[in-house]
């Protein structure tokens, strides 16, 4: 049944994913809103707010110098030129007269019409993504402190826990992810999208060959580089593509997808057959992040400007992430546990010889 549910799932992914991507954005071809940014490009205004970025000579040089300098301190480092500003006031102006008239909001260039707060492009999925890296540092340490402070070490001061150090790896990628998250939500340009969408493909991927390595307790570590080789050229190859070759995006997304199901079957495959005191958490965070991977699908519009489905998505994931590490520090207690009682039996037979 389980696995009739995720070959389903997996199916109906796919499928949405394909016609998301192929999905033109209603918006921007809006002759309304075409006429108003073609408009604003020429006046450097829409209605009475005017921008000193649209604001250049005959030769295309700034009247009054980069006009960067000319916005308060607090907005210069995002660096919003004409035709950002230009699209994001005719699309607030073109949504606040469809909504007068009953319309629901459409997206514009690919993207829902958020509000900008400080100039942050999607204020709330900045916060949820700041929220997903406090929550994975707040793991990441006290699993630290459970390991080197609280649990036994071996002679040599290392741990008896032999996946610690893949943990520590994942919550590096895990930073960086999120890092890169709260950023590309802040500004959406190419270098930001770019770094976004690699730090993602880079969790996924290590996040599968973990699931695998541990699923299958893989201590030899030539038997987890044979593991992890294939895939992380595969990780390795993908992330050049995305950058140096072509940013397809229906093809990232159907990578993406395909290694989260399969690292989430893999997970949901060994919490059914362990005997892992804590593979409820397991469970909880398998079927529950099935579940939030929903909200990738049925896409809706942000409420208010600021919350749409992949906000909601962030915000799903700060509890889950607090869950994944109190599954980490049991892992690492339930094991080091049986390591110290296959010792002490050690310990007792060689006495009795």
């Amino acid at each position: 049944m389980l696995k009739h549910y995720w070959v389903a799932f997996f199916v109906v992914v796919s499928w949405v994913v394909n016609f998301r991507v192929l999905d033109a954005s209603a918006g921007d071809a809006d002759p309304l809103y075409r006429a108003c940014v073609k408009q604003c490009g020429e006046t450097g205004c829409v209605a009475q707010r005017c921008f000193p970025q649209c604001n250049f000579s005959s030769d295309g040089v700034s009247v009054d110098g980069p006009w960067y300098m000319q916005e308060p301190l607090y907005m210069q480092w995002k660096q919003w030129d004409c035709q950002s500003d230009c699209r994001y006031y005719c699309m607030l102006d073109r949504e606040n007269k469809r909504e007068a008239t009953g319309h629901d909001p459409v997206k514009y260039h690919g993207k829902w019409p958020f509000k900008r707060v400080y100039g942050i492009q999607e204020p709330a999925s900045v916060a949820f993504s700041v929220l997903n890296l406090a929550m994975h540092f707040h793991g990441w340490i006290s699993f630290f402190i459970l390991l080197y402070y609280k649990l036994p070490l071996r002679r040599d001061k290392k741990t008896y826990y032999y996946f610690a150090s893949l943990w520590h790896v994942y919550a590096l990628l895990s930073f960086n992810s999120w890092f890169w998250s709260a950023v590309f939500h802040s500004r959406d340009v190419d270098l930001t999208e770019k770094l976004d969408y690699s730090s993602a493909v880079a969790i996924l991927g290590y996040s599968l060959i973990l699931s695998i390595l541990r699923s299958f307790d893989v201590k030899d570590d030539a038997v987890r580089v044979m593991v992890a080789a294939p895939l992380l050229a595969f990780v390795t190859t993908h992330i050049l593509y995305l950058n140096f070759y072509k940013l397809d995006y229906g093809w990232n997304m159907q990578v993406c997808v395909v290694m989260a199901v399969v690292q989430l079957l893999v997970w949901a495959i060994w919490a059914g057959v362990t005997r892992h005191p804590s593979r409820w958490k397991l469970w909880l965070v398998v079927v529950a992040g099935g579940l939030a991977m929903l909200l990738e699908i049925y896409d809706f519009p942000p409420y208010q400007g600021f919350v749409d489905a992949h906000a909601a998505w962030h915000a799903t994931t700060i509890p889950l992430t607090y869950v994944w590490w109190s599954f980490i520090r049991d892992d690492a207690e339930f094991l080091t546990s049986n390591q110290m009682k296959r010792l002490k039996t050690s310990n007792l037979a060689k006495k009795a010889k």
